[in-house]
């Protein structure tokens, strides 16, 4: 078992307490998901993050005939993995805040994964609930879920005056792919080919960290070369998201000279990635244990990205000059620092509001701990705020590949991966979007009974619409284009 991580027993009564301690300590809470050990006997699992350096905790808590009490007074991120859980396990967190329903018709569809015994709670089948509005000029804007170009499917409901926005409510989950479910049953050393395929534009994240799961269920170390190569996958990939951001928060800011330029240093990017891997997203590469096949590093590869990083940083110089994509920028969609770490916000989305979080320095893996993960901050917590952490992100990514390259030697490039049967494991990444997170459980027969799937949208969601309340129409396309979001995660 990873010694990064500890495994406590905790009573239901001692929730509470535990949580307590955890947020009196500067700690975090990360999810929860339910699992059933036994037929009909679920377990809840909370995954907290005391602080950095210091081993993450999963505390492991029986359910009461599927009650447990709710923590998301307290802990308000953990409101949507409660519903999450009572919609598709039938299960009940008692005083919960917001009871009702989190996925679309869940219920209704028949999609509940497992019940656990007895008749569910009929509160959970309680129609979504909007605000009262007695004013007759607020007028009621229901956008989505479907929407034009190829936007994932989303329904936002605005209720406006004018131009200002009084109140907004996404109603996320409306295509769920079941795709935790999918797993159950794999062979684990095949998984990987699924969590590849969970969020396209996040394949090597969500590769890697189920991986990293796999591993630490079979205590499996992986070879010093598969790890560097691992963090090169990773780092090509953060790049090419965060070009592909800055294309849309240019476009959102009507600059089409600069969404063009920004998609087109994009896919140089995943051309380089396609041409080292053999996949623009990079996919059929992981494996647990390393690599499925050998990466070779062509010798031009520095002068490559000694190009590329010269044609991105013009482009990110001509972003912070020109004044009508600052004016939209500055003061838009503020996200505080107590709502970020309330609600759950991860990535340069927690560190634009001066959150100091990032997994590969905190809680490093594959090979980070060989390099000096620089995490740029910023305070103000706006669109500006989000922008400028990404643009130092990108440099530090090119720094990172510049200095892997040169400790990048021969060798093996994977390892006997053997699952223990009735094992768990649990891996994590720093995405491009901020934490990643998998939970695997192995059956008796060494096959996977459950894996859980944390991905970082769904924590920017729920922070989002703190930042829409109060302000106005206009800034919406560009405050949700600078967060970066993606539904793929969600609708899981």
């Amino acid at each position: 078992m990873n010694a990064r991580v500890e495994y406590f027993q905790v009573k239901p009564d001692s929730l509470h307490q535990y949580l307590e301690q955890l947020l009196g300590s500067g700690g975090r809470m990360q999810m929860a998901y339910a699992w059933f050990p036994q037929p009909g006997v679920a377990e809840v699992r909370y995954l907290a993050a005391p602080g950095a350096g210091q081993p993450l905790q999963v505390w492991q808590c029986p359910t009461t005939h599927g009650h447990l009490p709710s923590l998301a007074l307290r802990a308000p991120l953990l409101g949507w993995y409660e519903r999450e859980m009572q919609d598709l396990y039938g299960l009940t967190f008692d005083g919960h805040p917001e009871p009702y329903p989190l996925i679309v018709d869940g219920a209704a569809r028949g999609i509940a994964l497992r019940r656990v015994e007895g008749p569910p709670d009929p509160s959970l089948r309680a129609p979504l609930v909007l605000p009262e509005v007695r004013d007759p000029q607020v007028q009621l804007l229901s956008f989505g879920p479907v929407r034009a170009d190829v936007m994932e499917s989303a329904q936002f409901l605005f209720f406006y005056l004018g131009e200002a926005i009084m109140h907004y409510q996404p109603r996320l989950f409306f295509k769920h792919r079941g795709m935790e479910t999918c797993f159950e049953g794999t062979d684990p050393l095949v998984g990987c080919v699924l969590a590849e395929r969970v969020s396209g534009v996040g394949s090597v994240a969500h590769g890697l960290a189920y991986c990293q799961a796999v591993e630490d269920a079979a205590d499996c170390v992986v070879p010093r070369r598969a790890r560097q190569l691992r963090v090169l996958l990773a780092e090509l990939e953060r790049l090419y998201n965060h070009l592909h951001y800055f294309g849309a928060l240019a476009d959102a800011t009507t600059l089409k000279v600069g969404q063009a330029e920004g998609r087109l240093l994009e896919e140089k990017i995943k051309q380089l990635a396609g041409r080292l891997s053999g996949q623009r997203f990079m996919r059929n590469v992981l494996m647990p244990g390393g690599l499925r096949r050998d990466i070779v590093l062509p010798a031009d590869l520095p002068d490559t990205l000694s190009r590329l990083r010269d044609e991105v940083e013009s482009y990110l110089v001509q972003l912070e000059r020109t004044t009508s994509y600052l004016d939209r920028l500055i003061t838009t969609g503020v996200l505080t620092r107590e709502v970020a770490f309330d609600q759950g916000a991860t990535g340069p989305v927690e560190r634009a509001s001066g959150l100091d979080r990032d997994m590969r320095r905190d809680h490093p893996y594959a090979a980070y701990a060989d390099l000096p993960v620089a995490v740029p901050l910023a305070e103000e917590g706006d669109a500006y705020a989000r922008a400028r952490v990404r643009t130092a992100e990108v440099r530090v990514s090119f720094d990172l590949i510049e200095l892997l390259l040169p400790q990048v030697q021969p060798g093996e490039i994977r390892t006997t991966c053997a699952v223990r049967p009735s094992s768990c494991g649990l891996g994590w990444v720093e995405s491009s979007r901020g934490s990643l997170y998998y939970a695997v459980h192995i059956d008796a027969q060494g096959r996977l009974a459950r894996v859980k799937i944390k991905s970082p949208s769904f924590s920017n969601w729920r922070a989002f619409p703190f930042t829409v309340h109060g302000s106005n129409m206009m800034d919406y396309a560009i405050n949700e284009a600078s967060f970066g979001l993606t539904i793929a995660g969600c609708d899981r």
